[in-house]
């Protein structure tokens, strides 16, 4: 683990794992008032801040790659700038699912799922009559997938077949969200952030929306499952709740028009 210049203690309970996950939020919003939670504005540089927010543009931080790099700033920012136990990231509209406030985990709950295994991650999506390529090219651009593994190949040679069989199954573990003991979380990170960093320097930006513009933190999605089986760590699986909750018509609509008609996704749902 690196040296940690703006240090946010974990203890939670005495004689039990500090838990700490940051929750990654571009805007003003709730967010539970249980103290497991931390609260992370990212793409903070240049801009006023939220109260009750930490901004991540704060200590070791790599704010100004949001818009390409969407929640993993946060992601980067509680690697480089918490220490707790457990280390994790959820999303503003996404949490694990628990028996707290809006249906979210509380602290108890995620002790009861480390207890079972070191790391918690969503359960799978799953697409059923697509792989996670042929979605990802129907939905967004597959040739975008050629630079992971370009990365991949460069960075992570052993790694490259496992992506490789990922890409071909029907169901992934997404979002970015995962709860680590630390010491397996900082070797997620700074195995995933190299190859996002290779991602982005190579990627042609131009001619992409600002909302095709985050194809680095999108493609990070897709790569979890790699380092899962790399580390052949144990992990456990939560449900995901959305507090907005899915427009299931307006998401599977969209589905159905890319896989069809070629029409690519131009918003999140």
């Amino acid at each position: 683990m690196s040296s940690r210049p703006f240090v946010l203690n974990g203890g939670l309970h005495t004689g039990m794992p500090s838990i700490k996950i940051v929750v990654a939020a571009h805007k003003p919003c709730w967010t539970p008032s249980d103290s497991m939670y931390v609260p992370v504005m990212v793409g903070a540089a240049g801009k006023p801040s939220i109260e009750g927010f930490v901004r991540d543009d704060t200590g070791e931080n790599i704010s100004d790659k949001n818009p390409r790099y969407s929640e993993l700033t946060a992601l980067y920012w509680a690697r480089h700038n918490i220490q707790a136990d457990y280390t994790g990231l959820v999303h503003y509209r996404r949490y694990f699912a628990g028996s707290g406030e809006n249906h979210i985990a509380t602290c108890a709950d995620m002790e009861r799922l480390i207890a079972k295994a070191p790391i918690v991650v969503p359960h799978k999506r799953r697409y059923y009559i697509e792989t996670i390529e042929s979605h990802y090219g129907h939905t967004f651009d597959a040739s975008q997938f050629d630079l992971v593994k370009a990365a991949l190949k460069e960075l992570h040679p052993n790694d490259l077949p496992l992506f490789e069989k990922h890409l071909r199954m029907r169901s992934a573990h997404i979002f970015n969200m995962l709860v680590m003991r630390t010491d397996l979380f900082c070797a997620y990170c700074d195995w995933l952030f190299p190859v996002v960093d290779h991602i982005d320097a190579h990627l042609d930006y131009s001619g992409l929306t600002p909302f095709l513009a985050r194809a680095p933190g999108r493609l990070a999605e897709r790569l979890l499952d790699t380092w899962l089986d790399s580390v052949s760590e144990p992990f456990t699986e939560c449900k995901v709740t959305y507090l907005d909750g899915v427009n299931w018509f307006k998401k599977g609509s969209a589905f159905l028009l890319a896989k069809f008609t070629g029409k690519k996704y131009t918003e999140s749902f």
